[in-house]
Parts: C-alpha cells; structure tokens; sequence
C-alpha cells in the first residue's frame, strides 16, 4: 500500500497588496503623464487651427485672382454668391467651410483689397491668452 502524500497546492495568482501598489504605481504615472498630453492636445488645436487659416487664405487668393477681388463671405469659396462669370470654384476641397478646432467659425471680414481671417481660440471671444488668444492675420 501506498502512501499518500498530502501536499497543498500552492496558490497562484496576486495578493491583494501586490494589486494595490500596482494601481499606486499607475495612478501616479497618470498624474504625472496626463497633463503634460492635455498641453499637447491644446497645442495641437492651435497648429490645427494656423494650418486650417493658412489653407482659407490660398483659397482667398485663388479667389480674388479669378474674380478680381475678395468675397464677401467664406461661402464664396464654395459657390459662386457673387455671380461672376470669372468663378473658378470651388475654391476648398470639401466643398464645407471648416469651423475651427473648437467648433467655431472663423471670422472673416473683408475689407476691399484686403482681408481678416481669425479664430478667436478656446473661448470663442476676441482677446485672451493661451488657448483662449486669436489666431489669425
């Protein structure tokens, strides 16, 4: 007859404090890591927003090349509203006039030869400083 040997199983898997210095460690990289990409995620809206300006104003100039001068509003861009035979357009591609990073339409105003193009940033008003200032010409 044999004998039997009792052996206990050794457990596997995590304590309850190896689990919880894991989530220390990992709530501490978060408040370390996160605000360093939210900066970068406010950044990325600026550039966005410059690109986004920079692409409205060759189309402007397309524009008032073909027809002579400035529309009066970005819709032009898109579809003749001015009647001119001279329209080349669309002027844009998505044939959609963008609205800035932070869904709001950019402000265009012409003014005879010339023109403003501006994004008035996070807070959607003229004036401010970092994510709120203007961006524009």
């Amino acid at each position: 007859m044999k004998k039997r040997s009792l052996t206990m199983k050794k457990s596997t898997g995590f304590t309850l404090i190896e689990l919880l210095v894991v989530m220390a460690i990992l709530g501490m990289l978060a408040a370390l890591v996160g605000p360093a990409l939210f900066g970068n995620l406010s950044k990325g809206q600026r550039t966005t927003a410059a690109s986004q300006i920079s692409n409205l104003e060759a189309a402007l100039d397309s524009y008032r090349l073909d027809v002579g001068s400035y529309p009066d509003s970005l819709r032009g861009l898109v579809e003749n509203d001015s009647g001119s035979p001279r329209w080349n357009g669309p002027y844009i591609r998505d044939d959609e006039i963008p609205l800035d990073p932070w869904d709001n339409a950019y402000n265009y105003s012409p003014d005879g030869r010339d023109f403003r193009l501006m994004s008035y940033g996070a807070d959607g008003a003229p004036g401010g400083e970092g994510d709120d200032a203007d961006i524009g010409n």
